[in-house]
């Protein structure tokens, strides 16, 4: 098997090209199954339950926008199987499309969770916190999922999704629309 370099550390996803390439939840599931090893594309479809030809368009899209690239080939019954890796360790997002990725992000961690093995763990809470609260809950949060180090390539895969964020009030005094 041929090899190239390693993924970079970040990755920043600014434009809206690059967002546009997040655009289906997919492309998300795709870039979280990519998130530790490389993969072909008949792994991914195993692994995401969906046609490889889906998953090789979906691949396409992210190889374009620069956030997977083929990093090992193997020559197989006549033919050339590519793995793909993820360009970076982590994606940070920025500009105006960041928000509508979030969307995307959770619709993708969604469908994980639709098919997820086990019991997974689900807690949504609202609570009131002063603003110096919220922001210190969110490092914290940050630095104990950035902290953690990976198993190795024989464990599972988990997922883990954390968010701190303010749900939109109306003004006081102002009616429900």
């Amino acid at each position: 098997m041929t090899e190239n370099a390693e993924s970079a550390e970040q990755y920043e996803v600014s434009s809206a090209a690059q967002f546009k390439a997040l655009a289906h939840p997919l492309r998300h599931r795709l870039l979280f199954a990519l998130g530790q090893e490389p993969a072909t594309i008949s792994q991914l479809a195993t692994t995401l339950g969906t046609a490889k030809g889906n998953i090789n368009h979906h691949l396409g899209v992210l190889r374009d926008a620069g956030m997977v690239r083929v990093v090992a080939t193997k020559q197989v019954r006549g033919g050339t199987e590519q793995y793909y890796r993820r360009t970076a360790r982590k994606f940070i997002f920025s500009g105006e499309g960041a928000r509508a990725n979030t969307t995307v992000a959770l619709q993708a961690v969604a469908a994980d969770l639709e098919t997820a093995s086990g019991k997974p763990l689900v807690n949504v809470r609202n609570l009131r916190l002063t603003e110096h609260q919220a922001t210190e809950l969110a490092a914290r949060l940050d630095d104990l999922v950035t902290g953690l180090t990976d198993a190795g390539a024989g464990e599972a895969r988990y997922g883990v999704v954390v968010s701190v964020y303010r749900p939109h009030q109306a003004e006081p005094g102002t009616p429900p629309s």
